[in-house]
């Protein structure tokens, strides 16, 4: 196995368990109708450098097998794909800013669809998207931009996380 190998797999390695140690040290508000799931926010690094999809997955994978029991299965699949989904199209967005809606539009609406399938809530699909939206706006365009807007000056970090690309964005 080459250096560059060993390397990216303990950066994702990293990735994974801080995203699975945010979710449950923020148990409470990380699951369910009403979240703000803070580890959201490292889909972000995908702006720099694509290959950090794989352990925020993996991360989002194991933190959905550890949430409650209501969603299950559905979340495990149909959540961590749409946190995949969000990694890939972040990695192809050129602004920041317009990048963390991504995450916004994709979890919001598939989560709403797997707490709707799983039977758990009573609110309409479009309110329960509206709800969703609002704890991914907070996680990730307010608190993820305000945070990677403020880490993009920082020559060590960037050269830490490897940035490949996106490093002169404007906003």
């Amino acid at each position: 196995m080459n250096k560059y190998t060993v390397k990216l797999l303990t950066r994702n390695a990293v990735v994974a368990a801080v995203y699975f140690l945010l979710t449950l040290i923020s148990f409470p508000i990380s699951y369910g109708l009403i979240q703000v799931r803070i580890a959201e926010l490292l889909v972000l690094l995908c702006f720099f450098n694509r290959d950090y999809a794989v352990g925020i997955t993996i991360g989002c994978l194991l933190a959905n097998a550890f949430g409650p029991g209501n969603m299950g299965v559905f979340d495990i699949i149909f959540g961590t794909l749409a946190t995949f989904l969000s990694c890939i199209g972040v990695s192809f967005c050129k602004h920041l800013l317009i990048s963390t809606f991504i995450p916004v539009v994709l979890n919001s609406f598939t989560i709403a669809a797997v707490l709707l399938f799983a039977g758990g809530e009573s609110h309409t699909y479009f309110a329960m998207v509206g709800i969703l939206a609002l704890g991914e706006i907070i996680a990730v365009t307010i608190l993820g931009y305000l945070i990677f807007i403020s880490l993009k000056k920082n020559e060590k970090f960037m050269s830490l996380i490897d940035a490949k690309k996106n490093q002169e964005f404007k906003w």
